[in-house]
C-alpha cells in the first residue's frame, strides 16, 4: 500500500509516472463516476458518529471496519 507523502517521491506527479498506478487510478475514477451517491447531513457530532457506525454495519461496508490500530 502506498502511503501519502509531501515529498516528491510518492507524490501524485511521481505516481503518475507509474503505469500500474495510472491504470488503477483511472479504473477507480471510472468506478466513482458510475456510483449513485446519496448524502445525509447530521450536524450533531455524537449522532453523526452513531449514524456512520450504523450505516457501515447495516450496509456491510467492506472498507470501514473501524480498526484504529
Amino acid at each position: 500500500m502506498t502511503q501519502a507523502t509531501y515529498k516528491t517521491q510518492g507524490s501524485r506527479a511521481d505516481l503518475l509516472q507509474d503505469r500500474d498506478f495510472v491504470l488503477a487510478f483511472t479504473d477507480a475514477k471510472v468506478r466513482l463516476r458510475a456510483m449513485n451517491i446519496r448524502v445525509v447531513e447530521e450536524s450533531n457530532p455524537l449522532r453523526q458518529a452513531l449514524l456512520e457506525m450504523y450505516v457501515a454495519v447495516a450496509l456491510a461496508a467492506p472498507y470501514n471496519d473501524f480498526d484504529n490500530h
